[in-house]
C-alpha cells in the first residue's frame, strides 16, 4: 500500500481542475514513509481520493501528480503509452515541416512532469529535473529504446532546479557511448548542426523554430541584426531567403563559430552575414552613437528573470534594450522581440515594449505575434506551460 497525503482544507481545488502540482503549504498530513520520488496517493481532508504523483519531500512542489485515475498504475505501461501517445500528437507537424529535430516530452505539459526529452536525429536528449522523472529514470530509458531502437540516449540534467528536488547535477550517456555528441538536424529545410552535451538545453533551441521561419518571411532586401544570435539560425531563414545583410551577435566565439559552420553547412556562405562577440547592450548602445541603422533586428536574449522577486529588474532590462532596438531602426523597420520568461506574461511583455517605444519617441504598431512552436504544447490544466512570447512590431 503506497504511502498517502491529505491536504488542507480547500487545498484540493486545484487538483479537481487537474493542475499537476502539490505545493508543501497544502499538505495536512502524511501517512507512511515516502521515499524521494516514490509515488503516492493524494486525498482531501475528508478522505477522498484525488491523484496520484511523485513525492518530493525538499521542494517546494510536493508532489507532481502522474495521474487522476485511482486505478492507473505507475509503471512501465504508464511512460511507454505517454512516450508513445506524445510521439503520436506531433507526427503531423513534424511531417509538415519535415523536422529531424524536435521537443517528444515537454514534462508537466504532456502529462510527465519534470521530463524533458528531445530527439535530435538519431540522438535523445533525457533532462530528468524532478524526483520522480529520477525515480523512474530506468524505466524511462527502456521505454524509448523499445520506441526509437537503434538511437544513442543522452542525459544532460545539469540544471539548477534539481538542486530545489534534493538531487545532483547527472550528465553523460545513458545508452553505449558514442565517439561524438555532435549530429545535424533540419527544419523547413535549414541544416543546423547540435552538440547535445556542450550546446544550451538539451542542445538547442527547439521553441524557436516558428520564429526563425517567420523571419525569413520578413528578411527579403533587409539589412538585418541578429542579436544574443548564439548558433545564428535565425540568420541562416533570413540569408536563404535574400536578406541583403545579416550581423550575428553574441558573446560567446564557441556559438559563432558554430554559426559559421552552419552558414556553410546550407551553402550560404556567399550571402552576407557577418559575426560579431560583444556584448548586445554595449553594442547597440555603440551603433546608436556612431547612428548605424537597421531595417529588422531580432532581440531573443536569454531569460532575464527566474523569480518574482527579480520580475520588476527584469522589465527594465527588456525595456532597455528594445528602446535600444528601436533606435537603431530604419522608419518602418521590424523588430522582432521575444521573453522567454515565464514569469514575464504576455500582457506584461507588450507593456514593457510600449514603455520602450514611448523612452525612444518612435510609434510601435504590434503586427504578429509569436510563440514556442507545436512540440512545446500548452496543456489546457497546466498554463505554465505558455512561456515564449514573441512580438512582431513595426516602427514608424
Amino acid at each position: 500500500m503506497s504511502s498517502r497525503i491529505y491536504l488542507n482544507v480547500g487545498r484540493e481545488k486545484s487538483l479537481l481542475r487537474k493542475h499537476p502540482w502539490v505545493f508543501s503549504k497544502a499538505v495536512s498530513k502524511i501517512k507512511g514513509k515516502p521515499m524521494l520520488g516514490e509515488t503516492v496517493d493524494i486525498f482531501d481532508n475528508k478522505g477522498k481520493w484525488l491523484a496520484k504523483g511523485a513525492y518530493s519531500p525538499e521542494s517546494q512542489i510536493r508532489v507532481r501528480i502522474w495521474s487522476f485515475e485511482e486505478k492507473q498504475e505507475i509503471d512501465r505501461d504508464f511512460f511507454y503509452n505517454k512516450l508513445q501517445n506524445a510521439q503520436q500528437r506531433r507526427d503531423w507537424f513534424i511531417a509538415q515541416g519535415q523536422l529531424s529535430g524536435y521537443r517528444l516530452i515537454a514534462g508537466e505539459s504532456d502529462g510527465l512532469p519534470g521530463i524533458t526529452i528531445d530527439k535530435y536525429d538519431d540522438f535523445i536528449v533525457c533532462q530528468l529535473l524532478s524526483a520522480g522523472a529520477d525515480f523512474h529514470r530506468y524505466t524511462i530509458v527502456d521505454c524509448l529504446k523499445q520506441l526509437f531502437p537503434g538511437c544513442h540516449i543522452y542525459e544532460r540534467s545539469d540544471v539548477d532546479v534539481r538542486k530545489k528536488e534534493g538531487l545532483e547535477p547527472v550528465t553523460g550517456w545513458l545508452t553505449e557511448p558514442q565517439e561524438s555528441t555532435e549530429c545535424i538536424i533540419e527544419e523547413h529545410g535549414i541544416k543546423i548542426h547540435v552538440d547535445v552535451a556542450t550546446g544550451h538545453k538539451t542542445g538547442f533551441y527547439l521553441d524557436q523554430r516558428d520564429s526563425r521561419l517567420a523571419a525569413g518571411k520578413f528578411a527579403k532586401g533587409k539589412d538585418i541584426l541578429n542579436c544574443f544570435s548564439y548558433t545564428s539560425t535565425f540568420s541562416l531563414h533570413c540569408a536563404a531567403n535574400d536578406a541583403l545583410s545579416v550581423t550575428n551577435v553574441d558573446v560567446s566565439q564557441a556559438a559563432l563559430d558554430m554559426g559559421k559552420r552552419n552558414l556553410a553547412l546550407n551553402n550560404l556562405e556567399g550571402k552576407n552575414v557577418s559575426f560579431v562577440k560583444e556584448d548586445v547592450f554595449k553594442l547597440l548602445r555603440r551603433y546608436r552613437d556612431e547612428k548605424q541603422k537597421f531595417d529588422m533586428i531580432i532581440l531573443d536574449p536569454p531569460k532575464f528573470v527566474e523569480s518574482k522577486a527579480q520580475l520588476t529588474g527584469a522589465c527594465r532590462g527588456y525595456k532597455d534594450i528594445n528602446m535600444l532596438a528601436m533606435q537603431l531602426l530604419n522608419p518602418n523597420g521590424l523588430l522582432l522581440t521575444f521573453s522567454c520568461s515565464g514569469l514575464m506574461d504576455a500582457s506584461l511583455f507588450q507593456k514593457v515594449v510600449a514603455d520602450a517605444a514611448l523612452d525612444a519617441k518612435r510609434n510601435v504598431y504590434f503586427v504578429e505575434r509569436l510563440q514556442q512552436a507545436a512540440d512545446h504544447p500548452i496543456s489546457s490544466n497546466y498554463p505554465e506551460g505558455y512561456y515564449l512570447k514573441g512580438l512582431v512590431c513595426q516602427v514608424e
